[in-house]
């Protein structure tokens, strides 16, 4: 039986953040009722079979069973998604919808079942669990540099430094209902917005800048900015590199199977460019 330590990220198509649990029991916290997730939708029913208010939510759009109703209900995900989690809310609670069956432990709704009756578990949730306990990041970006002062017409070389959560490889498995998964991910491209309206794709980690290279644009991530940023806020440009992860999944143990998923993160910094000064 998939334990609801098992589904902590399979519940994410009806994550709800920012409320408490007993707020949202008594029906005061702002969330819609109806709410619809990637795998079911559900609709907020604070009154039991018995009339009683407990705080559990029927599931709206389901087929109903021969036997009695499950009874649901959102429960504090424990634990809370870790900052670099795709599910980390800024340090909001976030909460599972999770259901009891037949008195047997806690399961998600829309899941198959199996030929013994147990709930089937998807490859593809438990593989997410996996990149969840990567804590991958956004770029670490290297040039340019907060600190640094750049040029009108100067060729401005990108790069980041390079490590597991920031650019990979990075590997980690998950195990839910007897079905295990590793997931390797892979920085596959950067996408930096550089603040001036331009767009500069990058398929590596970009080169480092050497100054015997003097004014040469960089072979592999660069940028020649055309105006000042004197005018933005700050007088510098909003800069952001964008990391596209590609993660690469398979089952090694409860099964096979093998399948790829893609994430994104980001990271900002403020690049100040300025005129070139002639001395005269």
């Amino acid at each position: 039986m998939l334990t609801r330590h098992g589904i902590a990220t399979a519940m994410v198509s009806a994550l709800l953040v920012g409320a408490s649990a007993t707020a949202y029991a008594d029906g005061d916290a702002d969330v819609d009722k109806g709410t619809c997730g990637l795998l079911f939708c559900v609709g907020v029913d604070t009154e039991d079979k018995n009339g009683g208010d407990n705080g559990q939510a029927s599931n709206a759009g389901q087929e109903p069973s021969d036997s009695e109703p499950r009874k649901c209900a959102y429960q504090v995900m424990d634990p809370q998604p870790p900052p670099g989690s795709k599910h980390y809310q800024g340090g909001k609670t976030v909460y599972e919808y999770v259901c009891d069956v037949d008195g047997d432990g806690l399961v998600e709704i829309g899941a198959g079942a199996d030929q013994g009756g147990a709930p089937a578990v998807d490859p593809v949730v438990v593989a997410q669990q996996a990149v969840d306990k990567m804590l991958l990041a956004g770029p670490d970006v290297a040039s340019p540099r907060v600190a640094g002062k750049y040029t009108v017409g100067v060729p401005v070389w990108m790069w980041v430094n390079q490590s597991a959560t920031t650019y990979g490889p990075n590997s980690a498995s998950a195990t839910a209902g007897g079905v295990t998964v590793t997931a390797t991910a892979r920085v596959s491209k950067i996408v930096w917005q550089m603040g001036d309206g331009a767009t500069v794709t990058c398929t590596g980690p970009g080169t480092a800048y050497q100054a015997s290279v003097g004014m040469a644009k960089s072979p592999t991530c660069g940028h020649v900015y055309t105006t000042t940023s004197a005018s933005e806020p700050g007088g510098k440009f909003a800069l952001s590199a964008t990391s596209t992860w590609t993660i690469n999944w398979q089952v090694t143990g409860g099964g096979g199977g093998t399948g790829q998923l893609t994430e994104t993160r980001q990271s900002q910094i403020p690049v100040a460019i300025g005129e070139l000064q002639v001395v005269r």
